[in-house]
């Protein structure tokens, strides 16, 4: 039986063409870092102003991630992400061809607009064509392509920017999502049987959902109190991960510790490795023991910990800043858990929007916190430009680092809650594994 024909060998090509596609939108949302200076040059931005440039892909992907999974549950994964790659694109060469703050702000929405719906998507096409055992090893898997996104936003991005300059580095994503898109289409199927294939065995049964459907599958995600632990745990640690990661973290190394952008880079790089490494084992682990927020209030601890001691100590020895950005990037993988305890309490057929609005909860963080975090600093901004960037004090970094510590202590309040309700009785319907 070859690849076309055999649904357990099809689905690996499917998923990867959809891979490709976020692929792409983390390189675009955590681009921010390694451009800080460049986007200060380019339109006289503040810390606030750069934070809210980068918030705004946010403002928009974050409020869209429940529309994600109705759409995804109610036109098809194939067409949703098609469209959305296309979308993300065309804000990508708007964004390279801005010659103002205010045009870089809606191009960046627009990038957003299209990025909001290829996760879920994804996260939609894995319940229909893997096993719910299989689910949240997928599910990392798919959120450690956001690590593989984030190397390659960190060096490399820099290396090909400084080549060839800032508004041709956008120019060549748009023109990659565009042939990503293409991709897309001709490979992604909704379901085995739109690809004439036999159903996988043990996988659900997934048929398109009616508009009425959809909505009492919303209200009852919504509904859901264990929806909103999850989805508040993963606000302070996904949304600030990509804040620390996508924005902060490269002009943290480099103005404390006198480094080049592209060497800052790559120490920040090593947070991305760790994401690419972390979900994926923690979700492999997950779904071989059976345990689910076990593992989600342990990776809260250490991930706690670790922002805490970055606070106290404000510049440490220069590895154990990579190594705190591995840690907290690689314990990512237990919050990840969240999407599958919230899916598995609402069932597959609700699997689009269950997994969209925990997604909205997570990177409404992702739109905060720049903002927040770029005010701190501008508190304590030296008033010195360096190339046109700011230059921030030690201080304004601790604060920064310590509001992390803060964040992270509410999400492990959050899994801590989650973990009780679940050992203390599974509710009606649910299909988690024991012991979760």
């Amino acid at each position: 039986m070859n690849i076309w024909s055999d649904p357990t060998r099809r689905r690996w090509v499917v998923w990867a063409a959809l891979a490709l596609g976020f692929l792409l939108v983390n390189v675009h949302r955590l681009s921010s870092a390694v451009l800080s200076e460049d986007l200060m040059r380019a339109f006289d931005a503040t810390g606030s102003q750069l934070g809210t440039l980068h918030s705004s892909f946010f403002y928009v992907y974050a409020p869209m991630q429940v529309m994600a999974g109705v759409l995804s549950d109610r036109l098809g994964i194939r067409t949703t992400a098609t469209v959305g790659v296309v979308v993300m694109s065309a804000g990508g060469v708007a964004f390279g061809l801005a010659e103002g703050y205010l045009l870089a702000f809606l191009a960046r929405l627009c990038i957003g607009l299209g990025a909001s719906v290829i996760f879920i998507a994804t996260l939609r096409f894995c319940a229909n064509w893997y096993r719910p055992d299989e689910f949240a090893t997928m599910n990392g898997l798919t959120i450690a392509i956001a690590g593989l996104g984030g190397i390659l936003a960190t060096t490399p991005l820099s290396v090909f920017q400084q080549t060839v300059g800032l508004r041709t580095t956008f120019l060549a994503l748009g023109g990659a999502g565009f042939a990503i898109a293409a991709v897309v289409w001709l490979l992604a199927r909704d379901r085995p049987a739109d690809a004439g294939l036999q159903p996988v065995e043990n996988v659900p049964s997934s048929p398109t959902l009616s508009l009425r459907e959809v909505a009492t599958n919303a209200r009852a995600v919504l509904g859901g109190r264990d929806t909103w632990l999850a989805g508040v745990a993963l606000f302070c640690s996904t949304g600030l991960n990509l804040t620390v990661l996508g924005l902060w973290g490269v002009p943290y190394v480099a103005q404390v510790y006198d480094q080049s952008i592209t060497a800052a880079s790559t120490t920040v790089l090593l947070g991305s490795v760790g994401l690419l490494l972390g979900p994926p084992v923690i979700g492999r682990v997950s779904d071989y023991l059976g345990v689910r927020t076990r593992l989600m209030v342990g990776g809260a601890v250490l991930y706690t910990g670790a922002f805490a001691l970055l606070a106290l100590s404000g510049k440490p020895p220069l590895w154990s800043v990579g190594l705190t950005f591995f840690a907290v990037s690689f314990l990512a993988g237990g919050y990840a858990l969240g999407y599958t305890v919230v899916k598995n309490r609402h069932g597959s057929e609700a699997s689009g929007v269950a997994t969209g609005t925990v997604n909205a909860l997570a990177f409404s963080g992702a739109a905060v916190f720049p903002t927040v975090m770029g005010a701190i600093l501008d508190a304590y901004w030296t008033g010195q430009t360096v190339g046109g960037a700011r230059v921030y004090t030690l201080f304004g970094y601790r604060l920064l680092f310590g509001l992390a510590a803060t964040s992270g202590f509410v999400s492990l309040c959050c899994v801590t809650w989650l973990h009780l309700r679940t050992t203390e009785g599974e509710e009606p319907g649910s299909e988690a594994p024991a012991g979760a």
